[in-house]
């Protein structure tokens, strides 16, 4: 059976939850093919099987989806080296902020870490 730990991405969104990060985990080409054609079609961007690789935005690493890479929530984060935005002393900011607007299931996520570690 597959099992992943839950990984929180930077921004509140479950990395462990998407289906690049899942099928990259394990290494299904029919399901990586299968997302590359949908996200094509969703996206209007030519995207292959093997764009479909990515290891959460936390990880250090080379394998990491095309948005993700440009991502400016993740690259705040990792300049100002926190766990997650959850952490960070101007939570919640501006790109949050519009990021929220959009999925709400980040800030609740968001609010949790926060919650749990003590940090409101």
């Amino acid at each position: 059976m597959f099992r992943v730990e839950k990984m929180v991405g930077y921004c509140g969104i479950v990395c462990s939850d998407c289906a690049v990060f899942i099928a990259a985990q394990k290494n299904d080409y029919a399901e990586r093919r299968r997302r590359a054609e949908l996200f094509t079609g969703q996206y209007g961007r030519g995207y292959k099987p093997e764009d479909i690789n990515c290891d959460g935005c936390l990880g250090d690493g080379q394998r990491i989806f095309s948005y993700c890479g440009v991502c400016e929530i993740r690259k705040c984060g990792r300049t100002k080296m926190v766990k997650s935005c959850g952490f960070c002393s101007g939570y919640p900011c501006e790109r949050l902020s519009k990021l929220f607007a959009e999925y709400s299931k980040a800030k609740e996520t968001l609010d949790s870490v926060r919650r749990q570690s003590g940090a409101i």
